[in-house]
């Protein structure tokens, strides 16, 4: 069946949708996170990957900007509609509106693993393989106790996924005018950077416009129960399931 997308732009309106540390370990660290910048630096100038499976939506990219209109962006739901009470859509231009979509659902997904990784980490301390089983206490002081070295190895793994990140959906700061700044390729819709490992991804422009609000509305969830788990934590220094289970 011919998956072309269709031409004419006007038949694509409807589809868009604390611990201590000697000089000598500071040393040491200092040495790891000079390593991890420099893996992530060289990531950004490595080859970025064409996926095989590209999406709906990528099919119908380069006419994002020219057939945009932010009130039938996917993520718009009743009885909210179009949820903006700061009129932030309304001052901003195309390629900025793109830059928020591109900063929600990052931010998003990033919440949606801190929210199951504040349970999953606060669950298992004490019987965890990793660490000797040492890291205890509410998931906001876990970071803090890992060995030295392990947080460096951290970093350098979101370094490298950032590089990639921008690889994928931005424009080469050299190839930007000035007043432009982080300004997104034209045919990149934002979130899509080809990540698809199993195959979920819908091939109708109205399926994925499904997905895709689903992600948003799991997202924003997640971004506040990310907060919520921050605060309840630093405000009594309890873990959240510590709360759930004295409640």
């Amino acid at each position: 069946q011919d998956q072309t997308p269709p031409t004419d732009i006007s038949q694509l309106r409807h589809h868009l949708p604390t611990n201590q540390q000697t000089p000598k370990n500071k040393i040491k660290m200092m040495k790891l996170v000079i390593a991890s910048l420099l893996v992530g630096s060289a990531a950004a100038f490595a080859p970025a990957p064409v996926s095989k499976t590209s999406t709906a939506l990528n099919k119908f990219a380069r006419y994002w900007q020219e057939d945009f209109d932010a009130s039938n962006l996917p993520g718009i739901l009743p009885p909210m509609g179009f949820w903006d009470p700061l009129g932030l859509a309304a001052k901003a231009d195309e390629k900025t509106l793109k830059r928020y979509r591109e900063a929600e659902v990052t931010h998003g997904r990033v919440a949606m693993l801190a929210a199951v990784g504040f349970l999953v980490g606060e669950a298992v301390e004490g019987s965890s393989f990793l660490f000797d089983a040492q890291i205890s206490g509410p998931a906001i002081t876990h970071f803090t106790q890992v060995p030295d070295g392990w947080d460096a190895l951290i970093i350098t793994f979101i370094g490298a996924a950032e590089a990639q990140r921008a690889q994928i959906g931005w424009v080469d700061p050299a190839d930007v005018a000035y007043d432009q700044p982080g300004l997104l390729r034209d045919r990149y819709y934002p979130g899509d950077i080809g990540f698809d490992p199993l195959g979920l991804k819908p091939d109708t422009p109205e399926e994925l416009n499904v997905m895709l609000t689903k992600e948003l509305q799991n997202g924003r969830l997640a971004m506040l129960a990310a907060a919520g788990f921050l605060a309840q934590e630093a405000v009594d220094g309890k873990g959240i399931i510590e709360h759930l289970q004295s409640s």
